[in-house]
């Protein structure tokens, strides 16, 4: 049996979910990363995809988050997205509006370091796009 830790999801509007869990993976900037009850504490900025959190009884839950920060402990898992939506409620809608505004960023800007991570962002949204496609 998994030891079990505690887990916060919270967005600006609301917080998602206050779980004890078995396990968390995380879309971190430098790369995905889980999460175990007793890690290291750790800190990482979040990049748009898919957070999924490990239950108890085996029983998976995810959510998309369109970046943030993770914040973890021994004792647990804190992660404060900017944007954090349930998986079964995401829409193909949502993702094409997110694509579509990250694109007119890289298309308008004439910064190269913004228009790189507007590229870069949509990028990983049409990826984001492809895994709801294929679930």
């Amino acid at each position: 049996m998994a030891e079990l830790f505690q887990f916060e999801l919270v967005s600006p509007e609301r917080q998602l979910l206050s779980k004890k869990v078995a396990e968390v993976t995380v879309p971190g900037s430098e790369g995905e990363f889980g999460v175990l009850k007793n890690h290291s504490p750790f800190m990482s900025t979040l990049k748009p995809g898919v957070l999924t959190v490990r239950l108890e009884d085996g029983s998976k839950l995810e959510y998309f988050v369109a970046g943030g920060f993770a914040d973890a402990a021994p004792t647990g898992l804190t992660v404060l997205a900017e944007e954090a939506v349930p998986f079964d409620d995401l829409t193909a809608e949502m993702l094409d509006e997110q694509i579509a505004a990250a694109e007119k960023i890289a298309g308008e800007t004439n910064d190269d370091l913004i228009k790189q991570k507007a590229e870069e962002l949509a990028s990983r949204l049409k990826v984001v796009q492809g895994t709801l496609k294929a679930a």
